[in-house]
């Protein structure tokens, strides 16, 4: 499991952080925690679900059909996809909950160097691929608050079921446990009053996640893309059917 550090001025001054490489460290990852704000961004490469966490239920992207597994992940590092989560991207640092309850940037304690890698700080402040990672963060945070508000109002509303995703792999299928779906009938069937209330981003959320429904088959072709990987028999055009994904700390996805 990831150690967290807090970043300190005085403590980590003269430290360094040591680039990540590639997406490596989602290589366990079966699903991806994901935003309003990147919404139409992710539904044309991932199967969406509702999962259950300490602040309820939240949507995310489904990576993989077994445990610690990751089919959009090259065994070099690359991403498989040609949208990565933002949830995804700015690793080795995230906002991390303090024993206060508050949040602070914090790093990777293996991403932690004396030398080597990149300053942290720069005269007392944070270096600014440092600084852009913060303010790239604190976004991120602030919509997954309206996120999870979402999230809370169609879980009051009674329109989140749960489900379990079948996903055929060769001549079988697998079975992903545990996520929630949006009940179409549900929601349809809900009164005018209730209804109302869940316009805006609520509404959007439902219909993302039953649209992205479609995309099953991304995660069948991805398995037998990895399959030929193990066998290093890669297809020859792997970079046109799966460019590497956005890797800039940018908020802005309508760009």
């Amino acid at each position: 499991m990831t150690q967290w550090i807090a970043l300190s001025r005085t403590a980590h001054a003269e430290k360094t952080d040591m680039p990540r490489e590639g997406y490596r460290h989602a290589v366990h990852q079966m699903v991806a925690p994901v935003m309003l704000a990147e919404l139409a961004k992710c539904l044309p490469h991932y199967v969406l679900g509702f999962l259950a966490g300490d602040d309820g239920l939240l949507p995310v992207a489904v990576l993989g059909v077994e445990k610690d597994q990751n089919l959009y992940l090259h065994p070099d590092g690359r991403w498989l996809g040609k949208y990565v989560p933002a949830t995804l991207r700015g690793y080795p640092f995230v906002l991390a909950k303090s024993s206060k309850g508050d949040k602070t940037l914090s790093i990777a304690s293996d991403h932690l160097a004396e030398e080597g890698g990149q300053p942290l700080f720069d005269g007392g402040e944070p270096a600014k691929p440092v600084a852009d990672t913060l303010a790239f963060l604190t976004q991120c945070e602030r919509n997954r608050q309206t996120t999870q508000a979402a999230c809370q109002a169609l879980e009051s509303a009674g329109v989140l079921v749960p489900w379990t995703l079948i996903v055929p792999i060769g001549e079988g299928h697998k079975q992903v446990n545990g996520l929630y779906r949006v009940d179409e009938q549900a929601l349809n069937a809900l009164d005018a009053e209730t209804y109302a209330t869940l316009q805006g981003a609520p509404m959007q959320l439902a219909y993302g996640q039953l649209y992205s429904m479609a995309q099953v088959e991304q995660l069948t072709q991805r398995a037998a893309l990895q399959d030929k990987l193990a066998d290093a028999h890669p297809p020859a055009n792997l970079d046109e059917i799966f460019s590497e994904g956005d890797d800039e700390l940018m908020f802005d996805f309508d760009n």
